[in-house]
């Protein structure tokens, strides 16, 4: 039996006609190497068969190269470029990503993290709000592997946030309306929970508060998000008779419950009541009338995101415990100066 004898790094290394150092950091830190030379070792590493060597290699140091990210629901309008921001920046490191869908669910997601209980991946990106349920019970946060949240700070933590400034950006767009003449400013979204949503209520009332303007208590009214708390919130005014001229949304999709309300009721937009939403969706820009928003930098949030998870996961010290990017103002038609 003819026995073949395993592809060394040395033999990578003739082939791609590089040094071994270069064949290592092509390998373990392709960030930090050209693309050509990065592509001429990956080259060399398939024609030799020596991929089976580096993965034994990786297993033996217990480093998976992967990250896993749960979220608790994939459906999100903002997740989707924030993935690829994540997924971008990972490649470049020669780090892939592993999606857990917890749906809410703690039993799902202490389920995903088996891929961190068995070496299945090195760090953990949160788009939960929460530590994860199944780990740092038993022993304190210190079981917890790197991870860095994403969209919702993790309250009474030392987890790294990586997002929207929500507080200013809600101040933005408060100040927006202020600018069109309304001064009855309805808030959709209060909630007492979400880290979120209370930081764009903030950003409502300095605005307000700002400029001397009154808060009526009535037009700050609760909101989970989702398109029929918009509509539900709309009605709800109705009922009580106590009508804003400006509905602020703390998202987009809250906003576009409100528009089904009053459009639904035959009112003309933005002539008799001025919408403005928050996120910049997908959907924003063909909603009629097309929605006035806060733009989140969705792509750099993912970007920065994984760029301090694997700076942890090197060990680096890490000077910024949160990374606040700027919304950007976004006008459309859904605002309009009160009285035109």
């Amino acid at each position: 039996m003819q026995h073949h004898k395993l592809a060394t790094i040395e033999d990578v290394a003739a082939i791609a006609g590089v040094s071994i150092a270069t064949v290592s950091r092509a390998i373990n830190d392709p960030g930090k190497v050209a693309d050509e030379t990065r592509r001429r070792v990956t080259q060399a590493v398939a024609q030799t068969g020596y991929t089976t060597n580096a993965m034994a290699r990786s297993l033996r140091m217990r480093r998976s190269k992967m990250i896993l990210i749960l979220a608790p629901d994939v459906g999100d309008p903002n997740f989707s470029n924030i993935l690829v921001g994540l997924e971008t920046e990972a490649s470049k490191r020669g780090y892939g990503v592993l999606i857990g869908n917890t749906q809410n669910d703690p039993a799902r997601e202490t389920d995903y993290l088996r891929f961190i209980s068995s070496n299945q991946a090195d760090g953990l990106i949160l788009f939960t709000g929460h530590l994860p349920y199944g780990f740092g019970n038993e022993g304190g946060e210190s079981r917890l592997p790197p991870m860095v949240a994403v969209n919702e700070p993790v309250s009474n933590s030392d987890v790294p946030f990586v997002g929207v400034d929500n507080f200013e950006g809600s101040r933005v767009a408060a100040e927006h309306l202020i600018s069109q003449g309304h001064r009855r400013i309805a808030f959709i979204g209060r909630s007492t929970s979400k880290a979120v949503n209370i930081l764009r209520e903030k950003g409502y009332r300095a605005a307000l508060e700002g400029h001397g303007i009154t808060i009526d208590p009535r037009l700050i009214l609760d909101g989970d998000g989702t398109t029929e708390s918009g509509r539900a919130a709309a009605e709800h005014m109705f009922v009580r008779d106590v009508l804003p001229t400006a509905f602020l949304c703390v998202n987009d999709v809250t906003a576009l419950g409100v528009i089904i309300a009053l459009t639904a009721r035959r009112y003309e937009l933005p002539r008799q009541f001025s919408v403005m939403g928050f996120d910049d969706i997908t959907f924003a820009s063909f909603v009629s009338p097309s929605l006035t928003t806060m733009k989140q930098p969705r792509l750099k949030i993912g970007e920065e995101a994984m760029d301090l998870l694997l700076a942890l996961l090197e060990g680096k010290s890490v000077e910024r415990k949160q990374v606040l990017l700027r919304s950007e103002l976004i006008v459309r038609n859904s605002v309009g100066q009160v009285g035109r």
